[in-house]
């Protein structure tokens, strides 16, 4: 088993999965337009398979996503982490957040310290992420993290996908 790393930014708390963020989830799988990148939307099963996921990939992996805990009050804000899905070609930068936090920079926050564990922590010389073309929020945010093309090829699920190389 693998121990999760908590990590701090200046506004979150980047954590461990757990039982109790299942209602965060759910509000963001739920959201038909929030969710349709992320494979939504999803019931209530499908949710609680990705809350469980994302923590088993860590004990898995040894890496994975946070919840991202805002300091001040608690609140969940969405998660963000990298992941290698069985069967992909590559590893990811990858987050969501919930609609309610969206345009607050905690995307950005939080990516910036998933690189960095990364390159530090993991000791990867690579940290990248790729997106759907139609993703434009996603791309603009890998973009303002500096992020620079670096190829572009077809996933298993079909869809071809620009990947970006993030620097530390």
């Amino acid at each position: 088993m693998h121990d999760i790393p908590t990590l701090e930014t200046d506004r979150l708390i980047l954590r461990a999965p757990r039982d109790a963020d299942f209602s965060a989830y759910r509000e963001f799988y739920k959201d038909a337009e929030a969710s349709k990148f992320y494979g939504g939307p999803k019931n209530e099963l499908e949710t609680w398979n990705r809350l469980a996921s994302d923590l088993g990939h860590w004990y898995l992996r040894g890496f994975g996503l946070w919840v991202l805990e805002r300091q001040q009050d608690g609140q969940i804000v969405g998660a963000c982490g990298l992941v290698w899905p069985k069967g992909w070609p590559r590893s990811e930068l990858t987050w969501w957040i919930a609609s309610h936090s969206r345009r607050k920079g905690y995307a950005k926050e939080a990516s910036r310290a998933a690189i960095r564990f990364g390159y530090q922590q993991l000791n990867w010389d690579l940290v990248q992420t790729h997106m759907k073309d139609e993703n434009l929020a996603a791309k603009t945010l890998v973009l303002s993290l500096g992020g620079t093309p670096i190829g572009r090829e077809t996933f298993p699920d079909g869809i071809d996908r620009h990947i970006y190389r993030l620097p530390e």
